[in-house]
């Protein structure tokens, strides 16, 4: 399986199992996840995300033997963030980054994160945006975090037709209509992190295309199982279970490339 959502570093706000490099690396290889999209939980509150990103790229090569692709932050509220995408291609041959647009205090329609989207096109890069990290309602008293508000990507994404962009965390938030027209663009992806519910792979299935989906564990906030299970408990033809698991993931990265 490729995991195109997980996380090295700490969270910020209480200790995780597997929050340790190897301890995730063994759960992961243990699962069958033979490539996981990394980024970092230093990106959400640490100020200086060149150094994060740093760390990140040198963690991921120290680690796995291979198995994690590091995704670096960018903040296009900062400065010099045009210098972090740099870095993050240039220095750390990144083949994708990773937003966190409520943690940056951006919205969707800002004309940073737009200019953020056609320069990471520019440079064929895969443009993660997580629309959630944690329920609300579990969130430290002092550091509210509303999830990200999706409504503004389908005019961006109709309007970029070189772009290639993935969800993460958003499958809950992103229902209906508002899910199918992002889907029918081909141009976004969509990860099972936050998929909740008996058959829910199934029930979306009934409104997405099936390669549209891939697999995303939000390892180590969420217990990796949780997201293997998914896969084990839903009704899938063989193809599609595959592509979930795996060739979905390949495809959006082979078409940023």
């Amino acid at each position: 399986m490729i995991d195109v959502n997980v996380h090295l570093s700490r969270w910020p706000f209480r200790r995780l199992p597997d929050d340790d490099t190897p301890a995730l690396v063994q759960r992961l290889r243990a699962a069958g996840v033979t490539q996981a999209w990394a980024g970092t939980f230093d990106a959400l509150l640490h100020r200086n995300l060149s150094d994060a990103n740093a760390r990140l790229a040198d963690e991921c090569a120290r680690h796995g033997d291979g198995l994690f692709l590091p995704f670096g932050s960018v903040n296009p509220t900062a400065p010099d963030w045009r210098e972090d995408l740099r870095r993050c291609v240039e220095v750390h041959h990144m083949r994708g980054i990773r937003l966190y647009p409520n943690y940056h205090g951006y919205k969707l329609d800002d004309p940073g994160f737009v200019a953020l989207l056609d320069a990471a096109t520019e440079r064929n890069l895969l443009v993660q945006v997580a629309l959630k990290m944690e329920d609300e309602r579990t969130q430290h008293p002092l550091v509210s975090v509303p999830a990200v508000d999706p409504a503004p990507l389908a005019d961006l994404i109709a309007a970029r037709p070189k772009l290639r962009l993935m969800v993460l965390n958003g499958l809950g938030i992103l229902r209906g209509e508002a899910l199918t027209k992002l889907a029918r663009s081909g141009q976004v992806w969509f990860d099972i992190a936050m998929l909740e519910g008996v058959a829910g792979i199934e029930k979306t299935l009934s409104v997405l295309p099936s390669n549209r989906l891939a697999f995303g564990s939000h390892a180590p906030f969420f217990i990796h199982e949780a997201a293997v299970l998914k896969l084990q408990e839903s009704e899938l033809p063989q193809p599609v279970r595959d592509a979930i698991a795996r060739e979905n993931a390949q495809a959006s990265l082979a078409a940023a490339s």
